[in-house]
């Protein structure tokens, strides 16, 4: 039975049950430290646990998410939600951190090795991860212990045993940590669970506390610099404020997320977009699946309408798509969206973030340049994926399972692409299966 030596209260059952798990289960010698602070940099993280084994200093992120989570990239793509930031990205910076104040505190701690591990409690959870990124930092209930106990996880240069250390380790966490006491609270909105995030940006999902009971929201919990000069921090607001103020200046729409609310925290250092939590999962985990006509349609409709209010979402690709479980589909994703003319961009932030597949030929080199005509290009992109399961190419952009419409957005010449209003009509009016029974009657010509 493993010895709590400290902590604040756990967030929710998922964390709970690890807790007790590796109190009940893990060796006499190990100990655990749960729910704590832990300063980085002008800001504070929380942490869910940390396990001081016989070879390592563990942080732990447990995660409650269920069924198949799909790695790609940076980002986790969960069934019925929506995708987030990979916490095993996160994670890595704060044990890169924690590992910084405790040689800060006592140098021989250098010898220590500080691994970072995020458990999935839900039985039916699966990590796919094609690319091996996260893999090797991420197990389950079950698993945790026999990857606790892995020796060979430690790093060369670092010591497989810490017990000479264990000793000026709790000291030196004595020192750098501190006791969380309730779970993280947004101005009126409580942490249920932290989905993920990276350096800039963390996403929760949350409850109103004066409403027990009531719907969950997304929080996107974004970082900034209080201690900037004045013209840096201007600068950080309008870009971290651009999604909120692009969302607030389109009209409800079924096909559009719903922004509730965004404000400042502390001195700055935080900003919150309080969004409607959709419970979908992203688009990305569609593709290939077969022709979703529906799909196909909503993305138009939510397009259309955030060009009719101005707006160009100028990043959009497969992630920035939520699918709800009855196929009704979600346009989000609008940080880098521009909401009609203003007198500064984020424009210069797109490089960062786009991907390559779905950016218009004209945009190519000059992502600044983008309009709603690259929006529809985009937007053909993905529908030529949901019908073929492949990229578009110059080559294969007229296959015969792909609608006219389709491939008219996806033209090189922005002023030949249909508008997503024009678009919408065209796929209404003239259904894929019409496209079918074309390629049916070619068939039948070319025999004859």
């Amino acid at each position: 039975m493993a010895e709590i030596v400290g902590g604040g209260r756990p967030v929710n059952d998922a964390e709970r049950r690890v807790i007790a798990y590796l109190r009940d289960h893990a060796p006499a010698d190990w100990l655990l430290l749960h729910n704590i602070e832990l300063p980085r940099g002008h800001d504070v993280f929380e942490v869910d646990l940390i396990v001081l084994t016989g070879h390592s200093l563990v942080v732990v992120d447990v995660k409650g998410t269920r069924g198949r989570i799909e790695v790609s990239g940076t980002r986790w793509f969960p069934p019925r939600r929506e995708a987030f930031g990979s916490p095993v990205a996160k994670l890595r910076g704060t044990a890169k951190a924690l590992k910084g104040l405790l040689v800060s505190q006592a140098t021989q701690l250098e010898r220590v090795y500080v691994d970072c591990l995020v458990v999935l409690t839900s039985p039916d959870a699966e990590l796919v991860d094609p690319a091996r990124r996260d893999a090797a930092n991420v197990t389950d209930l079950p698993g945790l212990l026999a990857t606790l106990s892995d020796v060979s996880r430690v790093r060369r240069g670092c010591s497989p045993d810490a017990s000479p250390y264990m000793t000026a380790i709790l000291d030196a966490l004595n020192q750098t940590v501190r006791r969380s006491t309730a779970p993280p609270r947004f101005g009126n909105w409580e942490v249920e669970e932290q989905l993920g995030g990276d350096a800039k940006v963390t996403e929760y999902r949350a409850f109103n506390v004066t409403l027990p009971g009531s719907e969950t929201v997304l929080l996107r919990v974004y970082q900034a610099d209080p201690l900037a000069d004045h013209e840096a921090r201007g600068a950080e607001r309008q870009r971290i404020a651009n999604a909120y103020q692009t969302l607030a200046r389109i009209p409800p729409h079924p096909c559009v997320v719903r922004p509730r609310d965004f404000f400042a925290i502390d001195d700055e250092s935080r900003f919150v977009l309080v969004l409607d939590d959709v419970h979908g999962e992203a688009l990305h985990l569609s593709l290939g699946r077969g022709a979703r006509l529906g799909v196909i349609k909503d993305l138009l409709s939510g397009l259309a309408h955030a060009h009719a209010n101005g707006v160009v979402h100028r990043a959009l690709t497969p992630a920035s798509v939520l699918v709800t479980d009855d196929g009704h589909a979600v346009l989000t994703g609008f940080d880098h969206a521009k909401p009609g003319p203003r007198n500064y961009t984020v424009a210069h932030e797109l490089g960062n973030v786009l991907d390559a597949h779905y950016v218009a030929p004209e945009c190519q080199e000059r992502p600044d340049r983008m309009t709603t005509a690259s929006d529809v290009y985009a937007a053909g992109a993905i529908a030529y994926q949901l019908l073929t399961g492949q990229f578009p190419t110059s080559a294969d952009a007229h296959g015969p399972d792909v609608p006219e419409v389709v491939r008219r957005m996806l033209d090189h010449s922005p002023a030949k692409r249909p508008s997503a209003a024009e678009a919408l009509d065209a796929l209404t009016a003239s259904p894929l299966q019409e496209s079918r029974l074309r390629r049916l009657v070619r068939r039948i010509v070319s025999r004859s």
